[in-house]
C-alpha cells in the first residue's frame, strides 16, 4: 500500500495519528505528516487504511499504480479499482 497526505488539505483534526502514531506526526500546530515516506507495510496497513477512511477532509489518499484513489467514508468502490 502506498499513500499521500495533502498537507494542504489536513485541518489538524489528528484522527490519523490516533488510529497509526507511527505513520503520521502531528507538527506543533496540529497538522499531519508521514514519517518514514508512503510505502506502508502489510502490518501497518489495516491502522493506516482506517486512518485514510476516518479523515475528515480525505487528506490521505491510497496511491494506485497509475493515479491517487480517493475512497471517501461509504463510497462505493470504483469499478476495477483494487
Amino acid at each position: 500500500m502506498r499513500i499521500k497526505l495533502d498537507r494542504t488539505l489536513c485541518d489538524g483534526f489528528a484522527l490519523c495519528a490516533v488510529h497509526s502514531p507511527e505513520i503520521f506526526s502531528l507538527d506543533e500546530w496540529g497538522y499531519a505528516s508521514v514519517v518514514g515516506g508512503n510505502e506502508i507495510s502489510e502490518a501497518d496497513e489495516q491502522r493506516v487504511r482506517r486512518a485514510l477512511l476516518d479523515c475528515p477532509v480525505h487528506a490521505i489518499v491510497e496511491l494506485s499504480e497509475n493515479k491517487a484513489a480517493r475512497i471517501p467514508a461509504g463510497a462505493p468502490t470504483p469499478r476495477g479499482a483494487r
